[in-house]
């Protein structure tokens, strides 16, 4: 839970300047079966107006059947695409997620190849100006290293942030 709400927190900084969290569109990307920080996320967006999430994932790691009718109950705005290169043009906010490979019950991991869900520099060219890239972290190669020194990349201050949320708490 304390993940989720040093996204929030970050994510609220991030958009002080332009109105806050509401109506902002979320793109969330990875391992969206296996993930438990998007799904907290995704549970607290709910509590924001007008938010619209866009799960982006390959077939095998879509939200799971618990969450959509979360979602679905609580009147949330989302889409489920495996279209990552359209959902980051519109993409506010980015939360890429890792393969959560330690859950394998075959080899899942192995069979996917997950490259098309990577957040290469190239990209940056087609997103917002004033986008937000965050990852719960650790990453492997679904981010790449050259992002890290762009204005948009918030992931080293959502680290920052988790530890003040952490000892507020």
């Amino acid at each position: 839970p304390t993940q989720a709400l040093l996204d929030i927190y970050t994510l609220m900084r991030s958009f002080r300047q332009t109105g806050g969290v509401d109506s902002k569109t979320v793109v969330m990307v990875g391992d969206l079966k296996r993930g438990r920080t998007f799904r907290s996320l995704s549970r607290l967006l709910t509590q924001f107006k007008d938010v619209r999430m866009v799960f982006v994932s390959p077939p095998e790691f879509r939200i799971a059947d618990d969450l959509r009718q979360f979602l679905n109950q609580n009147r949330a705005t989302y889409q489920e695409t495996e279209s990552f290169e359209d959902a980051l043009k519109s993409a506010d906010a980015v939360y890429m997620t890792r393969i959560q490979d330690e859950y394998d019950q075959g080899e899942e991991s192995k069979r996917n190849t997950n490259s098309r869900f990577q957040l290469r520099y190239s990209h940056l060219s087609i997103m917002k100006k004033d986008a937000v890239i965050m990852h719960p972290l650790p990453r492997r190669d679904e981010l790449d290293l050259a992002i890290d020194k762009d204005p948009r990349a918030k992931y080293w201050r959502q680290e920052r942030n988790g530890m003040w949320t952490r000892v507020a708490l």
